[in-house]
């Protein structure tokens, strides 16, 4: 230990100077506790001889001695006479040695700082450190007062953006809700002047709905798919029934065009209310897509510059009025034809033999090709519920061997465990008695064992497969079937029930 205050250049750590009255020194202490070696001037002194180093003293960080150290020119101990000298006229302290620290405190005064610069110093640092804290504190006090008045501002901007949100949402569903209805009407009345067209006979030659239901009729069938793609009778009398309704084709040229005409304008008018309808449709998801975001919701990041880009193309009157317009314009053309199919109606009068006959014809054709169709398709469902029920048992077989194979893991792990346990015997012990023979032939039955199991497994999976192909094509063929049926009864035969060349069907 030392003195505080004290540099490596006072007295006391140097030892005594040649020619000097040397005081009684104790070795130096190799104990850890050296707080109980003290001389009798409770002072330490330097190990002899004295190594000039910075690091004398090992719990002394060198690099503040290096810059605090002092080089006097020189020695403290010849600047002063001797504490033992007649010159100091101190003869009663003759037969007492005065300790070298003396000369080090009075060596002190001319490099330490007064008791004012210390107080001086400590009182800086108070008041600095006042001053930084509340500076500090007041910083602090903003910062949170500042980031609640953001958090404040950003939640009522985003509750009024939300709010907005759902009125714009709640316009666009009327608009949407306005022109649906707007365009359920225009279908059910486009299928209306449909059906005045496709009945009328005689004065305007009756032939334009029959040709039409049976054209459709091919087109329809021509959707069967696989094997079911076949020229059958219903598909020869269906030709025989066109070719039959376009020999009367010329009679009717001036009312079809008038209504083809109509039908174009209704069709521009409800692919427009469409069109409008499904950008709405889009406008919607996406605003309340929007609406339903929130500070936590998935999908947001930052998209730099995005509030710069203007790429609006209306504003609400021109939004609503673009809307209002395309209904009138339907309303318009849907007037228009409910005036043409009146006028339709009063040409209607007769019906020909000849497609009636056909008429028939073709809807008998269909009736049995459907009760063939549903014949074929219920042996195909008989059959692919036995392939499923058969799968099923195969997969619990498979599941079984895989359960067994697994069970087999356990016996093998325990017999090769002895077997390995049993290559540690010393010397003559290692003996292939009894024991090691059963143990070889235990963990080769084992894997004869799971060899059949895994034979079994992949025959069993094989099977399985097999099954699985053959499920696939039956079901592959009950979806022709189901394709087919659909399209003769629900298609065709749903258009043929009744014969479109009367003029209650025309009223309707």
């Amino acid at each position: 230990m030392e003195y505080m205050g004290h540099t490596q250049t006072a007295t006391y750590m140097t030892g005594p100077k040649p020619g000097g009255t040397t005081a009684p020194t104790f070795l130096p202490s190799i104990s850890s506790m050296q707080s109980s070696y003290k001389g009798p001037y409770d002072t330490y002194l330097a190990p002899s001889p004295l190594r000039k180093s910075l690091t004398t003293l090992p719990w002394r960080p060198s690099t503040y001695y290096q810059t605090a150290r002092v080089n006097p020119s020189n020695s403290l101990t010849r600047s002063m006479p001797h504490p033992m000298s007649a010159s100091n006229q101190l003869t009663q302290l003759d037969g007492v040695k005065v300790p070298p620290v003396f000369a080090a405190a009075r060596n002190a005064l001319y490099t330490r700082y007064t008791p004012r610069d210390w107080s001086q110093s400590n009182s800086a640092n108070y008041l600095t450190s006042d001053r930084v804290r509340s500076s500090s504190e007041r910083l602090r006090y903003d910062t949170v007062r500042l980031c609640r008045e953001t958090d404040d501002k950003t939640k009522r901007s985003q509750a009024d953006v939300g709010k907005r949100l759902g009125d714009r949402i709640g316009d666009i569903h009327f608009w949407k809700t306005e022109i649906n209805h707007e365009i359920d009407n225009m279908i059910t009345e486009n299928n209306c002047l449909g059906e005045s067209k496709r009945v009328m006979e005689k004065a305007l030659a009756e032939t334009e709905n029959p040709l039409q239901i049976a054209q459709e009729c091919l087109y329809n069938r021509e959707k069967r798919q696989g094997i079911d793609l076949v020229h059958d009778d219903v598909e020869s009398e269906i030709i025989k029934e066109v070719d039959a309704i376009k020999r009367c084709q010329e009679k009717m040229r001036e009312a079809i065009e008038r209504a083809n005409v109509q039908q174009s304008l209704s069709r521009a008018a409800q692919h427009e209310l469409e069109k409008d309808t499904g950008d709405k449709f889009s406008a919607l998801g996406l605003d309340t897509q929007c609406h339903g975001l929130k500070n936590t919701s998935r999908g947001i990041g930052f998209h730099n510059g995005v509030e710069r880009i203007d790429n609006t193309a209306s504003v609400p009157e021109t939004w609503a009025k673009f809307s209002n317009d395309n209904i009138q314009r339907s309303q318009s053309e849907r007037n228009a034809s409910k005036n043409l199919r009146n006028e339709l109606e009063t040409t209607l009068n007769q019906c020909s033999n000849e497609m009636w006959n056909h008429w028939n014809n073709v809807n008998v054709a269909l009736n049995q090709r459907i009760i063939e169709i549903t014949d074929a398709r219920n042996k195909i469902q008989t059959h692919l519920s036995k392939v499923l029920q058969e799968i099923f048992d195969q997969n619990k077989n498979i599941e079984l061997l895989k359960k067994c194979i697994q069970n087999k893991e356990s016996p093998l792990q325990v017999a090769q465990t002895r077997l390995d346990k049993r290559l540690r015997r010393p010397n003559v012990e290692s003996c292939r008695d009894p024991v090691q023979h059963s143990l070889v032939e235990e963990v080769r039955d084992i894997h004869e064992t799971v060899d059949k199991l895994q034979n079994q497994l992949r025959g069993s999976e094989s099977a399985l497969q097999h099954l699985q192909r053959t499920k696939a094509n039956l079901e592959s063929d009950l979806s022709v079937k189901n394709n087919s049926l659909f399209i003769d009864r629900e298609k065709c035969l749903g258009m043929r029930k009744t014969f479109p060349m009367t003029p209650r069907i025309v009223s309707y």
